[in-house]
């Protein structure tokens, strides 16, 4: 609570500066509605749309820095790995609207978004409307989390009384995700509808 007191009296620059902190971070961070919801809930005469469009602001920078730390790690992603998901990837670019749907449906759903940029920036994504879909699913969400917080937060607190439990869950959901959707043969999804998976080594270590 200190901390969200400190950063509340700079209103909502400091309330873009800490969504950008936490979605730089690949794990560990509490889910960005969880934050917007205590900030509103500490000040209640903070604007629900417009705390929602700077915590979406804040939250797309966060994770375009995200994608693109995550590149960096590409090269020791194995080389099955690496092509399986650069077809995903140009699947997705011939499509016209595919990252914006992408993203926005993601982006629509209060779920941790971490793993799916740190899956961008391994697929070397580059389009700007992986931002765009993604800037407004999350305003649409806040503003539905940040209206229903109180509501909301109170049974995710009592299921998780150990926060930490709660964020390690979250982000182990999500690490079992990204290696599962790393794991989908492509190649077959998309050409022959069918579901295969090649070898689950992620990392050439």
């Amino acid at each position: 609570m200190d901390i969200f007191e400190i950063f509340s009296e700079f209103s909502y620059l400091g309330i873009f500066l800490v969504l950008i902190g936490v979605n730089t971070a690949p794990i560990l961070m509490p889910p960005s509605w969880i934050i917007l919801t205590s900030f509103y809930l500490l000040d209640p005469s903070l604007n629900i749309v417009l705390l929602a469009m700077v915590g979406a602001t804040g939250a797309t920078l966060g994770r375009l820095f995200l994608k693109k730390i995550s590149g960096l790690f590409r090269k020791f992603v194995g080389e099955e790995q690496k092509s399986n998901l650069d077809i995903i990837g140009e699947y997705l670019n011939q499509k016209k609207y595919g990252y914006v749907i992408a993203s926005f449906l993601f982006g629509a759903t209060p779920l941790p978004s971490n793993m799916l940029f740190i899956a961008y920036g391994l697929m070397r994504a580059k389009s700007l409307s992986i931002y765009v879909g993604f800037w407004f699913g999350r305003t649409i969400s806040y503003v539905m989390m940040i209206y229903f917080g109180d509501t909301v937060l109170r049974p995710f607190f009592e299921i998780f009384e150990d926060r930490l439990t709660g964020i390690l869950l979250i982000d182990g959901a999500g690490i079992g995700a990204i290696i599962l959707f790393a794991s989908i043969n492509w190649t077959v999804l998309i050409t022959q509808k069918k579901l295969k998976f090649v070898k689950p080594k992620i990392w050439r270590i």
